[in-house]
C-alpha cells in the first residue's frame, strides 16, 4: 500500500526539514537531562528511547543524565524513611542517601539502559559516583545533609563510549574528596556533563511546556530567551523556585561554550526530536 499524495508530501516535508539540522549536528554531543512524567508513562518512555536511538542512528552522540525523584519518594516511603524538603531540595540524611544511590544508580539507571537497548540502540549505564565529583551543598551555611554540587566530571569513560558508538546513561549521584556519596541535582549534573564534554546542545526534559511567563498559564511559553534577560526575569518573579537552578545551569553551560540550551515538555511524544530537528522547535531555547 502506497502513501496518498498528501501523506507523501507531509512525510517528505518532515524529512527535508530535519536534513539541515542532522547535517549541522552530525558527530556532535547532545546532552539530554531525562526526568519528570516522561520517566513514568510507558508511552512516553518508549518515545524517549526512540528519540535517543534515532539521534544516534543519524550520527549524533546523545548522553543521558537522568533524575528519578518520584521513584526515590516511593522507595523512602516503603522503607519508612521520612521525606523532608528544605527550600525545594530533598534533605538527604545517611539513610536517605543510601536509598537514593540504590534507586538511581542501580534500579532507574538499569531500566533506562534496558529500554534504549530494547529499542535497537546500545547504551551503557554509569553510577554518577563513578563520573561526578562534588562538594557539599551548603549555601549561607544551610544544612541539606548529603546534597552535593557537582564540581568535576570524569569524561574518560564517557568519551570511550562515544567513540565506540555507545550512549552513556548517568545517574545524578557523586562523591566528594572523602569518597562520601551525595545526592545531586540532575539538572546541574547534566549541565556540568555538557560543559565537560563540550556538548553542542543541552536539552532538559521536564513536566512543563517550557519557561512560562505566567506559571499559571501553560500557553505563556517564552520561546526564545537570551541569557542577558535572565536577571530581569528573576527580579520580575518569572524565573522562580525550581526554575532558578535550571536556568542558572543553562546560563553556566552557555557561557562555557554550549551553543543552545532547551527546556522541553516530556509529556509530548518525541519532544527531543522536535526541538533539535525542526525550524521552530518546542519549548524554550536559551542562547547567548
Amino acid at each position: 500500500m502506497s502513501l496518498n499524495f498528501n501523506d507523501a508530501k507531509t512525510t517528505a516535508e518532515v524529512l527535508t526539514t530535519a536534513l539541515p539540522y542532522i547535517q549541522r549536528f552530525v558527530d556532535k554531543i547532545i546532552v539530554v537531562k531525562y526526568g519528570g512524567n516522561a520517566m513514568t508513562d510507558p508511552e512516553l518512555e518508549s518515545s524517549f528511547a526512540r528519540d535517543i536511538v534515532l539521534l544516534k542512528t543519524v550520527g549524533l552522540h546523545p548522553v543521558v543524565v537522568h533524575g528519578g525523584g518520584k521513584r526515590i519518594s516511593k522507595a523512602l516511603e516503603a522503607a519508612g524513611v521520612e521525606t523532608r524538603f528544605v527550600n525545594g531540595l530533598r534533605y538527604t540524611d545517611a539513610a536517605t542517601v543510601e536509598i537514593v544511590d540504590r534507586v538511581l544508580s542501580q534500579e532507574v539507571n538499569a531500566e533506562i539502559v534496558d529500554l534504549i537497548n530494547a529499542t535497537g540502540g546500545e547504551a551503557k549505564g554509569f553510577a554518577g559516583t563513578d563520573i561526578f565529583t562534588c562538594k557539599k551543598h551548603a549555601p549561607a551555611g544551610e544544612d541539606y545533609g548529603f546534597v552535593g554540587e557537582v564540581t568535576g566530571v570524569n569524561t574518560a569513560p564517557l568519551e570511550e563510549c562515544i567513540a565506540r558508538g555507545i550512549t552513556p546513561v548517568i545517574s545524578p549521584t557523586a562523591r566528594d574528596d572523602a569518597r562520601q556519596i551525595y545526592n545531586c541535582n540532575a539538572d546541574l549534573a547534566a549541565a556540568q556533563a555538557a560543559i565537560a564534554l563540550a556538548a553542542k546542545r543541552l536539552v532538559f526534559i521536564s513536566d512543563v511546556p517550557g519557561l512560562l511567563r505566567n506559571p499559571d498559564d501553560a500557553e505563556s511559553v517564552i520561546p526564545h530567551l537570551d541569557i542577558a534577560e535572565v536577571d530581569e526575569l528573576k527580579q520580575a518573579g518569572v524565573i522562580a523556585k525550581g526554575m532558578i537552578p535550571k536556568v542558572d545551569s543553562a546560563v553556566a553551560a552557555i557561557n562555557a561554550g554550549v551553543d543552545k540550551v532547551s527546556f522541553v515538555d516530556g509529556r509530548m511524544n518525541h519532544s527531543v526530536l522536535l526541538e533539535i530537528f525542526t525550524d521552530k522547535g518546542v519549548g524554550t531555547e536559551i542562547v547567548k
